[in-house]
């Protein structure tokens, strides 16, 4: 694995290790580009008080793009360091963010996309019902046509328990829509490795059958996973047996999405 767009700092407050043991690690493991994509800020309205605890605050924003700048410098020579984030599609509050974050020179956008609506309505699975399934889909398709994301991570973590067939109808929806806005989907690592319900072996062969074009995300919470060579394998043997080809996408198409977010 040379390239790898997804990965978390402790901002977020569920990772751990500094920002130099991940370059380090990324360096040991081979990678010649590591995207930073912390969990990115939202600037809510004036009036909103609450504040998800699972990614970093406006404030902490520059200083995290500082130190990334800093380490790209440092270590120039070895690894070409990108600052970017994961962020969710929040319909009324994304444009402001998006604004923000131009301000901020964040070089990109990964999808991200938790739940259904925001925190204050969050549904993020764990139902039968297709209809909720369905605004998923239409919520991440609307976030898809900003045109403003480099690709789409973890696309099958909605956890929906209902019928097979309404899960086949939607997701075909979805992956029709990402190859035609030309958005990659992400086979996600971390979800792998620590055994969750995502990656989706049916999500992935049905992408393979639509023609998406695919990336793997290490989604790295610990400095380690970054050097750790049987997660490459077990993402092509993953990837061989939904019967799709992972793409490694350029750091120059990942960054020319930098001036759709200025």
């Amino acid at each position: 694995m040379r390239v790898n767009y997804h990965t978390h700092t402790t901002r977020c407050n569920h990772a751990s290790g500094s920002e130099r043991e991940y370059v380090e690690n990324a360096i040991k493991g081979g990678l010649k580009v590591l995207g930073f994509s912390d969990h990115s800020p939202y600037i809510f309205a004036p009036d909103r008080r609450d504040y998800a605890g699972f990614r970093m605050k406006p404030e902490e924003t520059a200083e995290y793009i500082g130190t990334i700048r800093a380490l790209a410098k440092e270590y120039a020579g070895d690894i070409q360091l990108l600052a970017g984030v994961e962020i969710e599609y929040y319909p009324q509050y994304f444009e402001r963010t998006v604004r923000f974050l131009g301000e901020m020179d964040c070089d990109y956008l990964i999808m991200g996309q938790h739940m259904i609506g925001d925190e204050e309505t969050a549904v993020s699975g764990g139902t039968a019902d297709a209809k909720v399934l369905s605004r998923y889909v239409s919520q991440a398709i609307e976030g898809m046509e900003t045109g403003k994301f480099a690709y789409f991570a973890h696309p099958d973590m909605f956890l929906f328990n209902g019928d097979a067939r309404a899960r086949e109808k939607e997701y075909t929806r979805l992956c029709e829509a990402a190859k035609r806005l030309n958005v990659p989907l992400e086979i996600n690592m971390y979800g792998m490795v620590d055994n969750r319900w995502y990656p989706r072996a049916d999500f992935f062969r049905l992408a393979g059958e639509i023609g998406n074009e695919i990336v793997a995300g290490v989604d790295a919470h610990d400095p380690g996973r970054l050097s750790d060579p049987t997660e490459w394998e077990r993402v092509q043997a993953f990837a061989a047996e939904c019967g799709v080809q992972i793409t490694e996408l350029p750091v120059e198409r990942v960054l020319s999405h930098k001036t759709k977010i200025r």
